[in-house]
């Protein structure tokens, strides 16, 4: 078994900076590390690109990289490890692994921003990258996957007369699969969720960049609605697969069920499937793993 490159660069200003993590992986890829895809307050936006080394099929699936609102390398070390870049690679899809950013520094909707700009980068530079701009996959688990929902529900438009050739290109993609994401802020678990307490992150800054004490409650449930897929599903969404655990402690499987019935509403398809018994995640993800990569197969190949 190979091991990723897992610290290119030194790690800074968090706890898990300090860890080593090295999951095991096949390794039947190439991967770009820290690839520049915006700059935000002269910081560099990151993302990692993983390219099968046989049977590349010229198709892309961005995977948002977010682990309690958080990115940095031990969180995408955490996709590499649950299997995520081996199971789609060997599908012949390159991954875009990209960081949207930190809870620390962004708001949710900067980090939905940051993933807009993130697809307008790879279909830029589509052929550079040897995928098709026209079939992209988006995934994502956990916030990751709520980010990433929010981003594919409400794509931006393109504007083909922008001085700014990124802006040429919309953001739609073409199909949206996510691992147990958060999707109805207002109603988690039958609760509101910046009234909940979910291991120590502040929820607060997920809202607002000063977090929540110089906010009406008004403006905070405005908020969490802006921030809540279930509730922000565009007229056409792309096709959705759902994969959760009915054993989650820490994301409801409901909010998985909530997404999949707006889509539905709104005329697009959406499949939920229940893992018996799964937690966040689970030890034997990668045959859910295996069953999204075929799932994007025939969504994105047809």
């Amino acid at each position: 078994m190979k091991y990723p490159i897992t610290r290119p660069v030194a790690q800074l200003y968090r706890p898990a900076a300090l860890l080593r993590v090295r999951p095991k992986t096949a390794g039947k890829y190439v991967q770009i590390c820290n690839h520049v895809y915006a700059e935000a307050h002269g910081l560099g936006l990151l993302m990692d690109i993983f390219t099968p080394e046989q049977g590349a099929n010229g198709l892309g699936i961005i995977d948002v990289i977010s682990g309690g609102w958080f990115a940095d390398r031990v969180q995408l070390n955490e996709h590499i490890g649950l299997g995520v870049v081996d199971g789609l690679c060997a599908h012949g899809y390159t991954v875009f692994a990209l960081s949207p950013g930190s809870i620390t520094k962004f708001t949710g909707q900067d980090m939905v921003r940051h993933i807009h700009e993130g697809i307008r980068h790879i279909k830029a530079r589509a052929d550079r990258f040897g995928v098709d701009r026209n079939r992209l996959g988006l995934t994502g688990a956990s916030a990751g996957g709520h980010l990433a929902a929010l981003a594919a529900l409400e794509p931006r438009p393109a504007r083909p007369q922008s001085r700014d050739p990124f802006r040429h290109y919309d953001t739609a993609v073409q199909a949206l699969g996510l691992f147990f994401p958060p999707t109805d802020l207002l109603d988690f678990g039958g609760h509101r969720f910046d009234l909940i307490e979910i291991e120590g992150i502040p929820l607060g800054r997920l809202l607002f960049e000063d977090g929540l004490a110089h906010h009406t409650d008004h403006e905070v449930e405005e908020r969490l609605l802006q921030l809540s897929p279930a509730r922000r599903v565009a007229s056409t969404p792309p096709p959705v697969l759902l994969i959760h655990g009915d054993a989650d402690a820490i994301v409801p499987v409901s909010q998985s069920h909530k997404l999949a019935e707006a889509v539905r509403a709104a005329g697009g398809s959406a499949e939920v499937i229940e893992k018996p018994g799964g937690g966040h995640p689970w030890p034997e993800i990668r045959t859910e793993i295996e069953q999204l990569a075929g799932w994007f197969d025939s969504s994105l190949m047809a």
